[in-house]
């Protein structure tokens, strides 16, 4: 059963790509497209109402710590190997 599958896989597979290389053939036509000249005419937007300040957020001691001693342990850990 596994066999007919793959099999049935493989033949999409190679049909697929044949699609693929008929399509493009086609694609290397060229290709023109006219556009009218369109005016497109805006204003600059802003916001309206004051301008909103927010409180900062008090200032907390970090979490990480430094280990001042992560390279001897280290080294230590090694030796017995």
């Amino acid at each position: 059963m596994s066999k007919k599958l793959l099999l049935g896989i493989a033949f999409g597979l190679v049909m697929g790509g044949a699609s693929v290389a008929t399509s493009t053939a086609s694609a290397q036509e060229s290709t023109t497209y006219d556009f009218e000249d369109d005016l497109v005419t805006g204003d600059l937007v802003r916001p309206d109402g004051e301008m909103l300040q927010v409180r900062r957020r008090g200032r907390r001691a970090s979490l990480i710590r430094v280990r001042e001693h992560f390279i001897p342990e280290m080294l230590k850990s090694v030796e017995n190997l």
